[in-house]
């Protein structure tokens, strides 16, 4: 595959699927989440108890910009960030019961839109899709993101 060909498949299935997530967020929450504010309440999800740096790095945000969406989810009592016991430079993330709800409606309508997606393949289409991204993913966290020419 000619690597423009590729770049512009990969542009637009990205594209899609933000399309898809800020739908999502529109439509499933009766809040007013962001695309990216749903990012961070995923990733602390995932990472139950993990630092404001942690999450934003494996957000690949900037700690200036994080930091005033983290500041937004605590105003909406979507967040609690609390001060690290042994180091009150760090705070801990955690979501609060409001924020697992919206998570988990963010998670169901997701989940709907990608069965959609999906429905329309066959199951081996399926399963081919889902182990061609496994790989993808696991093939970009080995590369460099800008090599060396």
């Amino acid at each position: 595959m000619e690597n423009n060909n590729l770049r512009s498949i990969l542009q637009m299935i990205v594209r899609r699927f933000g399309f898809l997530s800020e739908k999502c967020c529109e439509n499933c929450c009766g809040e007013n989440i962001s695309l990216v504010q749903s990012h961070i309440i995923y990733e602390i999800s995932r990472k139950e108890g993990s630092s404001m740096q942690e999450v934003a790095g494996a957000l690949g945000i900037d700690i200036t910009t994080f930091s005033r969406q983290v500041k937004t989810l605590v105003e909406q009592g979507v967040v609690k960030k609390t001060p690290h016991h042994s180091d009150n430079r760090v705070n801990i993330l955690r979501l609060t019961s409001k924020g697992i709800e919206i998570e988990s409606k963010i998670n169901n309508e997701m989940f709907s839109y990608l069965n959609q997606i999906l429905s329309n393949l066959s199951e081996y289409e399926r399963d081919s899709v889902l182990r061609s991204l496994k790989l993808l993913d696991a093939a970009m966290k080995s590369a460099d993101c800008c090599p060396p020419k």
